[in-house]
């Protein structure tokens, strides 16, 4: 009688052993809070940075299909920067920037949102409805790299695709003017410095000398190397004794609607024609 107790004893203790190797093996269940609260939190922050630095792409507003936008180049998108909190992004016909909090629980805050004034006739899209998204947002789920903004509990107010940030060969450099309408560009002896433009990636800004004068503007980029500059302006400085056509030179931004790299020479197109400008790219020691 004593052996079939022992012999019992024995199964019953390996029964248990086996299946607490089980429980380790299996995977953490999220709702653990007290002993696993740093691996919560891990899983947490991996949550919140996958929505940043990344560019988001609309697919549905209020459950309506919105593929479309991408079909004719007017692609509705948005960027959160982690390193300065801000949202950039464009709604159709304008840029629009402003800033952002992320808080526990997924909850999201949008603040200061302003855009450009470009008026877009053949957009065909309600800006207002796609800036309304982000004053009224107060939280986002995020599944198989779609991200939903939400208002509370209700339906979404907007879906977004995760897409690809590709390696920018166009923004950050200095981009010395090389010829102009096919035609040679040299710098005058009185000019004050060579002609130039930059694009910053922080609040997609254009900065640059026109011959004479500095001047100002945004710029949109999007998919196939396309590329729209909005809002140029200029300083009003007279330059009687330098000799260049500061108009010439800033026309070609309202027509460019493209571009083309190789080997560090940047060319600024409007459709297929020849280049309205090219540039060639200067780094600084």
């Amino acid at each position: 009688m004593k052996t079939k107790i022992t012999t019992l004893a024995i199964f019953l203790l390996t029964l248990v052993g086996c299946n607490q190797d089980k429980k380790s093996n299996a995977p953490v269940p999220s709702e653990i809070k007290v002993e696993n609260n740093q691996i919560e939190l891990q899983e947490s922050e991996n949550e919140l940075t996958t929505i940043e630095n990344t560019k988001w792409v609309i697919t549905k507003l209020e459950g309506r299909d919105m593929t479309d936008r991408e079909k004719n180049g007017q692609i509705i998108y948005f960027i959160l920067d982690f390193e300065n909190k801000s949202i950039s992004g464009f709604s159709g016909c304008n840029n629009f920037i402003g800033a952002y909090k992320l808080d526990d629980g997924n909850r999201i805050i949008f603040s200061q949102m302003g855009s450009t004034r470009m008026a877009c006739p053949d957009a065909k899209i309600n800006e207002a409805q796609i800036l309304n998204i982000f004053e009224t947002a107060d939280n986002f789920t995020i599944a198989n790299n779609i991200l939903s903004l939400n208002k509370g509990k209700r339906a979404p107010l907007a879906e977004f695709k995760k897409v690809k940030m590709d390696d920018n060969l166009v923004t950050e450099k200095y981009w010395k003017l090389k010829t102009l309408g096919g035609q040679a560009v040299t710098m005058a002896d009185n000019q004050e410095r060579e002609i130039f433009f930059t694009l910053k990636n922080n609040n997609n800004q254009v900065t640059g000398f026109a011959g004479c004068n500095t001047m100002s503007g945004e710029f949109v980029l999007e998919e196939g190397n396309r590329i729209r500059f909005v809002n140029m302006a200029t300083t009003l400085k007279a330059c009687p004794d330098v000799d260049v056509n500061e108009s010439e030179f800033l026309k070609i931004f309202e027509l460019t609607d493209n571009y083309t790299i190789k080997d560090d020479i940047l060319s600024l197109n409007v459709g297929r024609r020849a280049p309205l400008a090219v540039f060639e790219a200067v780094y600084m020691d």
